[in-house]
């Protein structure tokens, strides 16, 4: 992983922040650090990270006000948001994608699997950035050549299972409801009924496994990263 990633860590609680930034220091990042959701933005706009971590339950300003502010300076709408709350309550999770987050963990946070998800997204910004192949677990995907492979063996799909696979490789943890895969893989000016993304998804478990597309009940799916 390249040196001197911008990361902002965000909570109102002081040993939180402490052990987080004795971890993530680790990761050679560029560590900045805030209180309140008000004092995010403001660091944020100035300091231009490109991953937020960021409590909900603060004072002055909530995380999901924070994350819908930070959404509107335009440098900062590619930057990668995860949530970290003690709240795990469905309306919480999507209330924090609704704001325009990227991942959601719930408290107490297990540092070294943290570590993980934040290696594999900036891995994943140099895969973009090069040569278009992401690694997910044991599968490759490769967007240029349009093939995926599961270990060495490679899986021949359609182009729309790779399309949304590769949509979810981008975006590990993200929760998408089909009308977000809808729109992004069919586009919006064509009429696919929702049942298509079903459809589609039931088609790349068979050919890659079940345990890496979730139903998340009552609103869409999302690749597990662990």
């Amino acid at each position: 992983m390249s040196a001197k990633k911008k990361i902002l860590i965000v909570d109102d609680e002081q040993d939180i922040l402490e052990i987080l930034q004795y971890n993530l220091s680790k990761l050679s990042l560029d560590i900045r650090m805030a209180r309140d959701g008000e004092e995010a933005v403001d660091v944020a706009r100035e300091f231009l990270p490109e991953l937020i971590l960021l409590d909900i339950m603060m004072p002055v300003m909530d995380g999901i006000e924070a994350c819908r502010q930070i959404r509107k300076i335009p440098a900062l709408k590619d930057a990668y948001i995860i949530f970290l709350t003690a709240r795990s309550e469905e309306y919480s999770e999507v209330a924090a994608f609704e704001a325009g987050a990227n991942d959601f963990i719930v408290k107490p946070i297990k540092p070294r699997a943290l570590m993980s998800r934040i290696e594999a997204f900036f891995r994943r910004d140099i895969d973009e950035k090069g040569n278009h192949v992401i690694k997910i677990k044991n599968i490759s995907i490769d967007k240029n050549s349009y093939t995926v492979y599961k270990d060495t063996q490679r899986i021949a799909m359609a182009r729309k299972e790779f399309e949304l696979l590769y949509l979810f490789c981008q975006n590990p943890n993200k929760i998408f409801n089909r009308e977000e895969l809808l729109k992004q893989v069919w586009g919006s000016d064509v009429y696919v009924v929702s049942r298509t993304v079903d459809v589609h998804i039931r088609k790349i478990r068979e050919k890659i496994g079940s345990e890496y597309i979730n139903t998340i009940k009552g609103i869409g799916y999302k690749m597990e990263l662990d």
